[in-house]
């Protein structure tokens, strides 16, 4: 009988299936598993449970060691090593003139390489840099350009709102977001009020909307002339959180309605 556990190693990073094979793991635990990268420290998000291999299915990498003391103190040089790495590589770009954002250094648990990730308004010819990288460090160097929301999801940061950034908290990927998710939830249109900080649109906007969408269902459309039992006149706004419509009347005054109080016209029987 084999059991899996999910391990991610971001905060709000994908979660990986991993064989425990005898380990008794729980929630939270730090553990040592084998990746393509060879050995790598992270943290069991899901726990261990039962499964069945599918047929022609590879089978999954396993949990080397639960992680001890030793393996807490590599994790504490590696994040000096990356801050080292960070300083090194911001001189090297200014000194070659790169058009080019670094802002974050990952090494792998070994410590056997780094990954260098950057942002640029287009591709970045950093053939030199490596050289003078590995030149430096005498290990594996990797440069990574990423989009703008993927440095704010790796940044960190506190948002609008007053609380962490959402792709940085607990977000695992990035769902698509229009501006018209915004008219649906009836949130200003004005770009810095709907962008993140980030500058594209506010992930928020997805959370609700499936809600927003089914809740308009039930509404009459914007401009459509209705009657309710006070008077009749012109949909202008909806409220959808308290089932409410506000019309505009012939003489002009603003009218907020019940939606059970719209009176429908029923067809005539023939």
């Amino acid at each position: 009988m084999k059991k899996k556990v999910g391990v991610k190693f971001q905060t709000a990073g994908k979660i990986y299936d991993f064989d425990c094979g005898a380990f008794v793991l729980t929630h939270g635990d730090k553990v040592i598993v084998e990746t393509q990268k060879g050995l790598g420290f992270g943290t069991v998000a899901i726990s261990p449970a039962v499964y069945k291999q599918k047929p022609k299915a590879k089978p999954l990498k396993k949990v080397f060691r639960v992680a001890g003391l030793d393996d807490l103190k590599q994790c504490q040089k590696n994040l000096i090593k990356e801050k080292q790495a960070h300083t090194i590589c911001f001189k090297y770009i200014k000194e070659l003139g790169l058009q080019m954002n670094l802002f974050s250094v990952e090494s792998t648990f070994d410590a056997s390489s780094l990954t260098f990730f950057f942002t640029a308004d287009g591709r970045v010819d950093f053939r030199q840099l490596v050289k003078k990288l590995v030149k430096e460090f005498q290990i594996r160097i990797e440069m990574r350009q990423v989009g703008i929301r993927n440095q704010a999801k790796m940044s960190g940061g506190v948002g609008r709102c007053g609380r962490e950034f959402c792709c940085s908290s607990f977000m695992n990927k990035f769902e698509p977001v229009s501006i018209r998710m915004a008219k649906q939830q009836g949130v200003s249109l004005n770009p810095t009020k709907i962008s993140g900080q980030c500058g594209r649109l506010m992930c928020c906007l997805t959370f609700e909307n499936e809600a927003y969408i089914q809740l308009r269902k039930n509404f009459p459309k914007l401009g459509k002339i209705i009657k309710t039992k006070l008077d009749s006149g012109k949909v202008i706004r909806h409220n959808l959180l308290r089932n409410r419509v506000i019309i505009r009347t012939n003489e002009g005054r603003e009218i907020e309605a019940e939606l059970d109080e719209i009176i429908h016209n029923k067809k005539r029987s023939q």
